[in-house]
């Protein structure tokens, strides 16, 4: 075989029947294009090759992509080849392109600063985490997670959480919200949730068979007096920065939290979403340190450093260990091995470290942005909620949360209304307020959402 047969790109078309060679190479490319199979920027392979691929004419294959230059369809680079033209299937963007950004500017609570992902860090930490591998880490992973990750979280959680841990009873997952499906499945029945939680994680058990029972939430955090009178078998909990309403369990709730579980054989799921987060407090250490055999501990790097990076790791208690392997099986969402090595890397050298206290100072500095525009601006609005985390409460006057939503969505700022996350079998008086991601903003687009959440609240509380 001629050495040209093996270069370029394969490109899988098929030739219309019924006309021409030529007439049908044609139609076949312009319907690529024009369907978005093939995007602009794409390159094509050579006309020696794709003559070759095809069983056709050099010639004939040159002579379209020619006709299709002239055309506008494709275009010729130095040292590029023949590409799909970016102006190809400009009348038809609209039609192909995935939905929409919904909001020009975002508050939306959950995210970090995606702009600040440390990539050069990161970089370094995966060329050199790759170099070192092992070659069993490009095979089939062990269901617990890569040892070195389960090493480096040990360490990592021990010192900085209070996590009482070992890597044996570490169990890797593709984000929290995953460890709080496999939760769900190996305990099943019915869990405990506050009234004011994570919707979404709400979700995640109801679609597990879960049935959740509201109990109250208050300034002092979780209610947790009320487990006693529930029929609930586990409790998710988020004792380090209750989410949304903010502030920490204090310690005699904490203290009830572990009564409960001990007494009755339940289990905690300690969510601890944004425990390295604090600004005007002493750190708050892990529940899972007081009582390890009763508390599953959930942690995720998607708010540290980002949602693209799907990690996320349960320690949980020796009872729980089997049950949880045996619900995750050994195929279920792998989460990529060389994504593992690198994130134990980067813990490793410090870097993750680094990035915190970077990111500390930068979220701190936005929250006292947000704080005083707004005292300063809309001064009949409290905020709440902001010794630690990533997002502030807005407490606003009874009855104006829809009118300041709507005002919101009408300017293309992402907002969420307090009442997204109550709870509906909640017995406690629904009270109105937004929740405020100050996090989520790039550096240079913050000012201008600033400044928008205040045109939109002063327009509303007119």
């Amino acid at each position: 075989m001629n050495s040209w047969a093996n270069l370029g790109f394969d490109l899988h078309i098929e030739l219309p029947q019924g006309v021409g060679v030529k007439a049908a190479l044609l139609q076949a490319l312009r319907d690529a294009i024009d369907g978005g199979v093939l995007t602009p920027g794409t390159r094509l392979p050579p006309s020696r090759t794709l003559a070759h691929d095809l069983g056709i004419a050099r010639n004939t294959v040159a002579n379209c992509y020619a006709e299709l230059a002239a055309a506008g369809w494709l275009a010729t680079r130095q040292g590029s080849g023949t590409v799909v033209a970016s102006l190809a299937d400009s009348r038809n963007d609209a039609a192909r392109a995935p939905s929409a950004v919904r909001f020009a500017h975002s508050l939306m609570p959950g995210s970090p600063d995606v702009s600040a992902f440390p990539r050069a860090a990161w970089i370094s930490s995966a060329r050199r985490a790759l170099t070192a591998a092992p070659n069993d880490a490009f095979g089939a992973t062990d269901p617990r997670g890569r040892v070195e990750l389960r090493n480096a979280l040990s360490g990592y959680l021990g010192r900085t959480r209070g996590v009482r841990v070992d890597p044996n009873r570490i169990v890797v997952s593709a984000g929290s919200g995953h460890g709080i499906a496999l939760l769900a499945r190996a305990l099943g029945g019915t869990f405990a949730v506050d009234a004011y939680s994570l919707h979404l994680h709400r979700k995640l058990l109801i679609d597990e068979g879960i049935r959740t029972v509201p109990i109250s939430v208050d300034e002092s955090g979780t209610c947790t007096d009320e487990l006693d009178s529930t029929s609930a078998g586990a409790a998710l909990l988020t004792p380090t920065h209750q989410f949304p309403l903010g502030g920490p369990l204090t310690p005699a709730r904490r203290a009830t939290a572990i009564d409960w579980a001990s007494s009755t054989g339940g289990v905690i799921l300690e969510d601890d979403y944004d425990g390295e987060f604090r600004y005007d407090r002493k750190p708050v250490g892990a529940l899972q340190g007081i009582a390890p055999q009763h508390v599953a501990y959930l942690g995720t790097a998607s708010k540290t450093l980002s949602p693209a990076i799907r990690i996320g790791w349960m320690v949980l208690p020796d009872r729980l260990i089997e049950p949880v392997l045996e619900v995750k099986g050994p195929y279920e969402r792998w989460v990529s091995s060389t994504d593992q090595l690198t994130l134990a890397d980067f813990i490793e050298s410090g870097r993750f470290d680094t990035h915190i206290r970077k990111m500390r100072v930068s979220y701190r500095r936005r929250r006292d942005q947000l704080v005083a525009i707004l005292s300063a601006r809309v001064p009949e609005v409290q905020v709440e909620g902001i010794s630690a985390g990533l997002h502030a409460v807005i407490r606003l006057p009874r009855g104006s949360e829809q009118s300041v939503m709507a005002a919101a969505n009408s300017r293309g700022l992402g907002l969420e209304g307090l009442s997204t996350f109550r709870h509906p079998d909640a017995s406690s008086a629904s009270s109105d307020g937004i929740v405020v991601g100050y996090s989520t903003p790039s550096p240079s687009q913050y000012p201008r959402t600033l400044e928008m959440l205040c045109e939109t609240l002063e327009s509303a509380l007119q």
